[in-house]
């Protein structure tokens, strides 16, 4: 069918001519397209670590681990639980407690 039409530029002469495939710049784009997909798969996987992470802040895992109750009263005083005046109060009786036992 020599006479016959190059459909959809196939053919000696169309898109795919000269050897076929579209060499080096297929090459490149295939990398590119790649390199792209792998970043996405990434960013998705730190986003979700970091999701997973705040939600197991919140419920209470990051909080400093209190060894005593004087230790536990002057945590809340440092996240403004409570205030100066109730921070002396109650750390007063922990000592006088502490004394009596």
């Amino acid at each position: 069918m020599e006479g016959a039409p190059k459909m959809c530029g196939w053919g000696s002469n169309g898109w795919m001519g000269n050897g076929g495939g579209w060499g080096w710049g297929g090459l490149v784009m295939y990398s590119v397209l790649a390199a792209v997909l792998v970043a996405v798969v990434v960013v998705v996987a730190f986003a979700i670590r970091n999701l997973v992470r705040s939600g197991s802040q919140h419920k209470g895992a990051s909080s400093p681990v209190a060894t005593g109750p004087e230790d536990t009263l002057a945590h809340r005083f440092a996240r403004g639980e409570i205030d100066d005046d109730e921070y002396r109060r109650r750390i007063a009786i922990l000592r006088e407690h502490r004394e009596h036992v």
